[in-house]
């Protein structure tokens, strides 16, 4: 029985133990130990020299070793940067190395090889066979890899059955890939809970951007995801089940399984979550992804592109912790009209969807949804919604967003708080705004993405506000960053949910004295003398580009 079959809780020291038992058997002369470990043979016979605690041998002549021995005091001795070999991950031991010597696998365990066949090995490796499609197979393998690992054949056979009762792709790919993908992974089995993860979001993050290329869905970026749910998990029950009714992946359900399972939380986080998607595949993938991620249970369900369209199965004002990204920008049919549509008719979906989110929250449940920045001040049907909602106590707060978030897109995004109207605290009548606009970092050329320092403002914000709240104290604020607003303040303004309406960025501050009216006469007048060069330039230029359209007959 080797480490694959410990539960997640298993640290390094257990994997070493287990793996010293496997190999309890077999012997290994000092010659082995350099091949299997990468060194000299000198470097062998150091280590026996130098080290009281390096294993004694079993027998003289010739001088053997019990490689289980080996592997234990190895596991213990990382390798240096310097000595690493090509496509070996930082932070790998010697005992990595020649363990994975010993199986005939590769140091590094599972994320160095999903490494390798995402990277150099996967033109060689997947052949014809679309990139879209190879990725797909490839996650499939390294889920199965990742739960017979960590949860025993009985959970491997339960989540494989799972995933049976869809349409698999394995009739779509060459009969030889999926045994060649499967014979790698089976030689590099994951080490920790955490490697399981990492290695399977960097297959699930080049799928899905290889979707987007081909027009699929757009998801939710990792970093605008970690915001959503850290805010949600800093102030819900403990193990509060979450619901995300249009789960696309399950991004947003994994990153809240990730956000309880962080340091200082009280009480354990969920062992289940609750999802809509719109497609089988859809499903699979999120199943599996929050299968990784923790979750053991729950429900994933198909569901329509809004809610409008047909009733979901959630129970209302039942739902704890809500956290969705919707699509938004689609019109809802105008011959329907559900009952959760308390604040007024929905025409664009992103509509439709606040009122459901508000309509499933139980008493004290908090959602967070993603909405495009326009929903905050567009007028007409959208204004009529907004100002319901806002008036019933039903949006806590809005987070604005930097543009460039999203792969392929530029749109600008921000984060609506929601609560059960009438809820405990939605008598504070204040709503809280947080410009991020000015946050984040540039990734590519159009890509932007919030740093954890951003993410850590961001959230740090809402939940001291919802704190000092539940102290009763005022809020203060962060000058530039955030200020709680009275709801009499909003309806002043139109019911305008647009954060920089309200929250001011710093400006560079003037020491200079005021101008007189002699001084501001002076500088009106330059500044007309350049406008008018800069209008004699403006014709020279559209002149000479007629010119030279001219000389090509346009």
């Amino acid at each position: 029985m080797t480490d694959r079959a410990k539960g997640p809780g298993a640290d390094s020291s257990t994997t070493v133990d287990v793996d010293a038992v496997e190999f309890a058997g077999r012997l290994v002369s000092r010659s082995d130990i350099a091949r299997l470990a990468g060194v000299k043979r000198p470097a062998v016979s150091n280590w026996q020299r130098r080290y009281q605690d390096y294993p004694a041998p079993v027998s003289a002549e010739p001088e053997l070793f019990m490689a289980g021995e080996v592997l234990a005091w190895l596991s213990s001795r990382t390798i240096p940067v310097n000595a690493l070999l090509p496509g070996e991950p930082t932070g790998i031991t010697y005992g990595d190395r020649f363990r994975a010597g010993l199986t005939g696998g590769k140091a590094g365990g599972l994320l160095a090889a999903v490494r390798e066949l995402t990277g150099p090995g996967a033109e060689r490796m997947r052949g014809s066979v679309p990139l879209p499609l190879y990725l797909d197979w490839l996650l499939y393998l390294v889920f199965c890899a990742i739960v017979e690992a960590d949860g025993g054949e009985a959970g491997r056979r339960s989540w494989i059955q799972a995933e049976r009762d869809v349409d698999l792709p394995e009739q779509k790919y060459p009969g030889g890939l999926p045994a060649a993908l499967q014979d790698r992974l089976e030689r590099n089995p994951p080490r920790s809970a955490e490697e399981s993860r990492r290695a399977f979001d960097l297959v699930l993050a080049l799928l899905r951007d290889a979707d987007a290329h081909e027009g699929g869905d757009f998801l939710t970026p990792p970093s605008v995801a970690r915001v959503m749910a850290g805010a949600l998990a800093a102030v819900a029950p403990a193990g509060a089940v979450p619901l995300d009714p249009y789960c696309r992946t399950g991004e947003l359900l994994t990153a809240y399984l990730d956000a309880t399972a962080g340091e200082g939380r009280s009480g354990p986080g969920p062992r289940e979550v609750r999802g809509r998607v719109l497609h089988d595949r859809a499903r699979r993938i999120a199943g599996m992804n929050v299968r990784v991620h923790g979750a053991y249970g729950g429900e994933l369900a198909e569901g329509p592109v809004t809610p409008a369209l047909s009733p979901f199965c959630d129970p209302e004002a039942s739902c704890e912790v809500v956290i969705t990204n919707p699509p938004f920008g689609g019109r809802v049919p105008d011959d329907v009209s559900p009952r959760y549509w308390l604040y007024g008719r929905a025409r664009r979906t992103e509509f439709d969807w606040l009122q459901y989110v508000v309509s499933r929250l139980a008493p004290d449940g908090r959602a967070a949804v993603l909405m495009p920045a326009g929903a905050s001040f567009n007028a007409g049907a959208s204004h009529t919604v907004r100002s319901g909602l806002v008036e019933a106590g039903a949006v806590e707060g809005v987070i604005e967003l930097p543009g460039g978030l999203f792969t392929l897109t530029g749109v600008k995004t921000q984060i609506w708080f929601l609560r059960a109207p009438g809820s405990q605290g939605a008598v504070d009548r204040e709503v809280l705004f947080v410009a991020g606009a000015h946050l984040g970092h540039q990734l590519a050329r159009t890509q932007w993405a919030l740093s954890d320092d951003d993410i850590a403002r961001l959230v740090g914000e809402y939940v001291s506000w919802y704190r000092t709240g539940v102290a009763g104290r005022s809020f203060e604020g962060t000058p530039g960053l955030s200020r709680a607003v009275p709801v009499s303040d909003i309806v002043e303004h139109g019911h305008n949910l647009d954060p920089s309406r309200y929250v001011r960025l710093p400006g560079p501050t003037s020491v200079a004295p005021a101008a007189g009216p002699a001084e501001v006469r002076d500088r009106l007048a330059s500044l007309a003398e350049e406008i008018a060069t800069l209008h004699v330039r403006a014709d020279a230029a559209e002149a000479e580009a007629a010119r030279w359209l001219g000389r090509y007959g346009l």
